[in-house]
């Protein structure tokens, strides 16, 4: 993978398999914000799907780095509601915990610090909490995760205006 990164400041990586129920949101929340907002020439936005591992690698050795990444994904908490919205900080992720959130390999927390670390580049994790999660092949977001996807898009859209 090759991303061009000449004169971006923030990449947003969308990640979930859309094929996976509430696991597709990130992309979903990509495809929303690309469809219903006119996105600066200094941010990138892409469906980055299950290769989020790819992305971050080339981050870590890319000439022209970001300053910020903004990673959306789909996250099961048991204390938190489906369809809500949140922020999860790098530093409260568990170090060494490679699928730390999501059912598509997410990269553990220690892979972030340590992009973050060595690159000083801010990371934020936007999440949604799941309704469901299924063991099959299942395409759609539930009702809950849906109705956040404007909500996660708005909250980024914020977020590239105060950039």
């Amino acid at each position: 993978m090759s991303l061009d990164l000449d004169g971006k400041k923030l990449v947003i990586c969308g990640c979930g398999n859309v094929l996976g129920g509430d696991d597709g949101f990130g992309p979903v929340v990509i495809e929303f914000l690309l469809t219903h907002y006119h996105l600066p020439t200094h941010v990138l936005a892409l469906k980055a799907g299950t290769s989020l591992g790819e992305i971050l690698f080339e981050l870590a050795f890319t000439a022209h780095r970001p300053r910020r990444l903004i990673i959306v994904d789909a996250v099961d908490c048991p204390d938190r509601q489906p369809g809500e919205v949140f922020t999860l900080p790098v530093a409260d992720l568990p170090a060494g915990k490679i699928a730390a959130f999501s059912s598509h390999q997410f990269p553990g927390g220690n892979v972030l610090q340590e992009l973050r670390n060595y690159t000083g580049m801010e990371i934020t994790i936007l999440v949604a909490q799941v309704q469901n999660l299924p063991g099959t092949v299942k395409p759609g977001l539930s009702e809950p995760v849906q109705a956040a996807v404007p909500v996660a898009a708005q909250w980024l859209w914020l977020a590239i205006a105060a950039e």
